[in-house]
């Protein structure tokens, strides 16, 4: 639905639709925590759905032409590269714990606030022209961090998942 309205040029409807996603995430989440409730499977598929749906936004954005081509490559890339590599490890050696890193909560973090101030900028009808001049500086400015946070939890994911494959003991089939 999120995707839907982005595409429509629904911006409203897309933040509605994308609170929504948001709030049932975390009350998951702080349901799973609270009642002790946790199985292997939602630890692999609750943060590829969160990936799915971020990349998603960015990719309906990009379609909108209200971010760059390139940023939206930079957030599949990134996402991309860790799903091979996780699958890389997975397949070749005994580990099955790829937890989160700050700079991968971070860069989440982020590419989530700005992809709200986008679509907050779209859904305000009225702005005097200083209060676009300085939307239109913000988004830059975001859209900069964006790109900057990403690429980083990139190459710090790759670094770890360097040393988990240096330390790892090899699957033999």
């Amino acid at each position: 639905m999120v995707l839907s309205a982005i595409l429509n040029g629904d911006p409203q409807g897309a933040l509605i639709w994308l609170g929504v996603a948001g709030m049932t995430d975390a009350l998951d989440g702080f349901l799973a925590r609270r009642l002790g409730v946790r199985s292997r499977t939602g630890a692999y598929l609750d943060p590829i759905a969160d990936k799915c749906l971020l990349s998603g936004v960015y990719f309906a954005l990009a379609c909108n032409r209200t971010v760059p081509w390139w940023l939206t490559a930079i957030v599949f890339g990134r996402d991309a590269v860790m799903l091979i590599f996780i699958a890389v490890v997975f397949l070749f050696t005994a580990v099955r714990d790829f937890p989160p890193t700050v700079w991968g909560k971070l860069s989440t973090a982020v590419q989530i606030v700005t992809g709200i101030l986008l679509l907050l900028e779209d859904a305000i009808v009225f702005h005097p022209a200083s209060v676009q001049r300085i939307a239109r500086a913000v988004e830059q400015a975001m859209i900069g961090a964006t790109a900057a946070a990403t690429l980083w939890s990139a190459v710090d994911y790759l670094w770890i998942g360097i040393g988990m494959l240096r330390r790892a003991r090899v699957v033999r089939a």
